[in-house]
């Protein structure tokens, strides 16, 4: 379909890439990924012809229709609906619909064969382009990117930047292009509108080509993956876990090709610093010396993924809670987020808080912080010391100081030395420490602030979107950051497998309440998928919901001199009793999965026996999460009623 051959483009005084090829086929999906500034982007846009070639040539058909969704476009402006706006996809169409109706109220005064063959032409070409049904698929795209049906409705510049984005993505889906290109689609979705994109994307009619960082959506929607590294153009067959295998092998062959070929400059470097300054050698010597200026040097591979070996300590350890929330409520005009919502943050809590826009995740990241007001209570815990990080903090860094200098303000105690050490685990290595932050990009700008904030020995840290404006290697430094930080921390996050690495406890918002699931992201999706499931089988199912944290009344004085009411005991012993029943139905689901292990149907095929075997440790960790709710409400009975 399309055809790059031996291209080369310069840019700044510098080739992104030179003598690179790349074959463009029909209905392919594909993820092109790369290092920030390797030139992914502009790749994209040399294909939609907007950047001329340096070197070589591009080859597509002249009938090939290009859809090309990037960062540019946030400029556009209406004050027309979304769905108006959407409904642009269907130019010819709307043109018909207009006449149409021109012609039908001309039809009131004129009933002529002209009028009436004319309307008869209009409708059947209407039928043709599929008109009576473009109001309902255009509404069924923004619907599944996330708007309400009484958004539809709403004009387009009345909406962020995120959501104008995701108008103009329903837009170019509607559009139906051949090749279709979407420059970071994901950084303006949550993570049920990117699901409904993946699902869209694998049955689209054409070619389709993502820039992305998010490993979980390369992983479900591409068929291939093409990488932009060290100005060539390399591509991988497969899903992106596929190409980390593929690449592995890469990086091993390239690194020996490396080596080789810097042990042989190095021998012939001797050679000539040995016979250069010889009469009856100097012409040898020179030769070789011109040989080495041609020869064409093989670059050192390029690691994503990194290993850093650094520690973020935390200044002292807090107690056992390090947040407790309870009778939280929070409105707005238009939209109420939480109702009495009650929640605690234990010692040792990695919380990643999930859920689709404007659900108020950020919201209740900043009523932790402290900077957002709120009806109920927060309680901060003994010894907590807290660090806030949001897109905000980009904007709170000094554009005049170097890097190095912006950290050393910051942590002062730290020595030169350690402070560069931590810029290099955030990828500032060498001179780079010296940068000015007003010539940083967004995503360096990220990593000075995330570097800023796990500087500041926090033992509870609070993280909105920190992924954002981040490259795969840069989210992977910070995954491992995460993982080796000993204190606590609540993310806000779409980036299903940055989740998944750093989180061992789930919240979600729903029905105005914090709803907690005590296992990881990829626990938490399976249990996820089989409520839906059984939901759909028995809209009232006897099964427990998700295990979420006991919420204990707060027994204020009358507790210290034991002068509490029965009725508070008598709640306690309900809530014991209660909780006990859900052991018992959880140990008996337990055993029913053990018995299905037994089963032949299941124990032949491999993937229904992985998928028990996720749903079996869900299950025990759940079980193992009621059990100690239990024992801290039986503490808290016995030292009431001694």
């Amino acid at each position: 379909m399309i055809a790059l051959t031996d291209i080369g483009f310069e840019f700044g005084g510098r080739f992104l890439y030179r003598n690179a090829n790349w074959h463009i086929k029909p209905n392919e999906r594909i993820g092109l990924i790369g290092l920030n500034g390797t030139g992914k982007s502009t790749l994209l846009r040399i294909i939609n012809g907007e950047y001329s070639l340096t070197e070589g040539s591009m080859s597509k058909p002249r009938d090939l229709t290009i859809g090309f969704l990037n960062q540019d476009q946030l400029s556009f402006d209406s004050h027309e609906s979304i769905l108006n706006v959407a409904l642009t996809a269907f130019a010819g169409a709307l043109k018909l619909e207009k006449e149409i109706e021109e012609i039908i109220q001309k039809l009131e005064t004129d009933h002529s064969d002209e009028v009436l063959q004319a309307l008869s032409d209009k409708q059947e070409a209407f039928e043709q382009l599929d008109g009576y049904n473009i109001h309902h698929k255009t509404e069924k795209i923004l619907e599944g990117l996330g708007f309400t049906t009484a958004q539809l409705q709403q004009p387009f510049n009345k909406f962020s930047g995120g959501w104008r984005m995701r108008v103009l993505l329903a837009k170019m889906l509607l559009q139906e292009p051949n090749l279709l290109m979407l420059d970071e689609p994901t950084n303006h979705l949550d993570m049920p509108s990117i699901q409904w994109l993946e699902e869209y994307l694998k049955s689209y009619q054409g070619t389709v080509i993502v820039v992305s960082h998010d490993r979980y959506f390369l992983d479900r929607m591409v068929t291939k993956i093409v990488e932009v590294s060290m100005n060539k153009i390399f591509e991988y067959p497969g899903n992106y876990s596929f190409y980390i295998e593929n690449k592995a092998e890469r990086m091993e062959l390239q690194q020996r090709a490396f080596d080789n070929q810097q042990q042989f400059i190095k021998d012939q470097e001797k050679l000539i610093n040995r016979f250069k300054a010889k009469a009856s050698k100097a012409a040898m010597a020179q030769s070789r010396m011109k040989m080495l200026d041609r020869i064409e040097k093989i670059d050192a591979p390029e690691d994503d993924n990194r290993q850093i070996n650094i520690q973020f300590r935390i200044g002292q350890q807090p107690g056992r809670y390090l947040s407790e929330i309870s009778g939280l409520s929070k409105s707005f005009p238009d939209v109420r987020i939480l109702n009495n919502a009650e929640a605690k943050i234990e010692r040792g809590d990695k919380i990643a808080l999930i859920g689709a826009n404007g659900k108020g995740k950020s919201t209740i990241l900043r009523m932790l912080a402290g900077t957002e007001p709120y009806e109920g209570e927060i309680k901060a815990g003994y010894n907590v010391r807290q660090a806030f990080y949001a897109q905000h903090q980009l904007e709170s860094l000094n554009l005049n100081n170097e890097i190095l200098q912006e950290l050393q303000e910051f942590g002062s105690d730290r020595s030169e030395t350690e402070l560069r050490t931590i810029l290099g685990c955030f990828l500032f290595e060498g001179d780079e420490v010296f940068k000015r932050i007003k010539v940083l990009s967004g995503g360096e700008k990220a990593r000075v602030a995330l570097a800023k904030t796990l500087l500041t020995e926090a033992n509870f840290l609070l993280l909105d979107e920190p992924t954002n404006h981040l490259d795969m290697r840069s989210i992977n430094i910070l995954i491992q950051a995460l993982q080796g930080y000993e204190g606590s921390f609540v993310v806000v996050s779409h980036d299903r497998f940055f989740v998944s690495q750093i989180a061992n406890k789930i919240w979600w918002i729903e029905n105005e309440e914090i709803k907690e699931y005590p296992g990881t992201f990829d626990e938490y999706e399976y249990w996820r998928q089989k409520r839906e499931e059984e939901l759909k089988r028995n809209p009232a199912p006897k099964a427990a919901p998700a295990p979420k944290k006991v919420v204990e009344e707060k027994v204020e004085s009358a507790a210290s001199t034991k002068q509490v009411s029965n009725n508070y005991i008598q709640k306690l012993k309900k809530n014991f009793e209660e909780y006990e029943k859900k052991v018992v139905a959880t140990k008996a689901k337990i055993q029913e999965l053990e018995q299905d292990f037994s089963k032949p149907e299941i124990s032949s095929d491999a993937k229904k026996v992985e998928e028990l075997t996720r749903f079996y440790e869900a299950e025990k960790k759940a079980l193992v999460h009621l059990e100690k709710e239990m024992e801290a409400i039986l503490e808290e009975l016995i030292e009431l009623e001694a």
